[in-house]
């Protein structure tokens, strides 16, 4: 199979639908946050292997915050679309709903953007199609990817440059007023 040069957002775009069971609960009755995070790697994988005609692998997650609890007896659905497109990777944005089937509520529990590479039959990273932004929105998600990803690269450069440059010694006066105890 040839895999085109460009693909459209709508191609590979992906919803995946889960009833929430009793074993997928904590203690609390409320669903494993491990559980919601296993669904979210299914629907990038899922999304993302479309759209590059190619097994791919999670690189990162970003924006994993849990708004709002989810229910045992909800439906949740991910919603996942490629936001963005590298030369071998892709950037997958995935907007998690709950559902009450008896009320008809609804509510948004989770965003969350995975970076995925797609891997070739050699399992060497493999160029994936360009992206055609078919809407205002599509172009707004990738404009905002791009954003997102020089916004990590320089905080993954700040977090390398403080660690090298930090001295534990000058910097205790910084854990004075944090709830830590010292204890060398």
């Amino acid at each position: 199979m040839t895999i085109p040069a460009f693909r459209p957002v709508s191609y590979s775009r992906t919803t995946l639908t889960e009833l929430m069971i009793p074993s997928y609960a904590n203690f609390g009755g409320k669903i494993h946050g491990g559980i919601l995070l296993s669904l979210m790697d299914k629907v990038a994988y899922a999304c993302s292997a479309k759209h590059a005609g190619n097994y791919c692998v999670t690189v990162t997650v970003e924006g994993v915050n849990f708004l709002q609890p989810v229910e045992v007896g909800e439906l949740v659905s991910l919603k996942a679309s490629v936001n963005y497109v590298g030369n071998t990777s892709l950037m997958v944005g995935i907007r998690v709903i709950a559902e009450n089937v008896k009320t008809g509520v609804k509510k948004h529990t989770n965003t969350s953007y995975f970076t995925m590479v797609a891997k070739g039959d050699d399992d060497k990273p493999t160029q994936v199609p360009g992206l055609t932004l078919e809407t205002r929105e599509d172009a707004r998600r990738f404009l905002e990817a791009l954003r997102r990803r020089e916004l990590s690269h320089h905080y993954q450069k700040e977090l390398a440059n403080s660690k090298t440059i930090l001295q534990v010694d000058e910097a205790l006066h910084f854990l004075q007023q944090e709830r830590c105890k010292v204890a060398f």
